[in-house]
């Protein structure tokens, strides 16, 4: 989980060109040679999945053991960002300057989240942002 400047799919669709950081979940990475590496970004939110979004919530645990707030957070399947790696989007943590990354999930959240991304992407049930 990093932090990056995260644009909305609906917040695209209105011409707006630049994000809130925020956490995100880093869910895939690509590494071609001749045309660059590529990251799939997913939005961490503490707002409740809308009517037509697809969330995955974060355990309490989770969030605690890499430092997150208490809060209600769910990374989101159904938006996503793509950004050529490394991204002028990395954030840093506030209060913890030149630190972007918030640390690692368990194993099967992670697989849990990747399954449900691919499930909506191949779907047509995801939106996204090439940035």
């Amino acid at each position: 989980m990093i932090r990056f400047d995260y644009l909305w799919s609906r917040e695209h669709a209105v011409g707006r060109t630049q994000g809130k950081d925020r956490p995100t979940c880093l869910v895939v990475a690509s590494d071609d040679a001749m045309q660059g590496r590529f990251v799939v970004l997913l939005p961490i939110t503490h707002t409740p999945p809308a009517q037509g979004a697809v969330g995955i919530e974060i355990p309490l645990a989770v969030k605690k053991a890499i430092g997150m707030d208490d809060a209600p957070s769910w990374v989101i399947v159904t938006d996503f960002n793509v950004d050529e790696w490394p991204s002028q989007g990395l954030a840093p943590i506030p209060g913890q300057p030149g630190r972007y990354a918030y640390g690692f999930i368990p194993p099967s959240l992670f697989a849990k989240i990747k399954a449900a991304f691919l499930e909506h992407h191949r779907g047509g049930a995801a939106q996204g942002v090439r940035r």
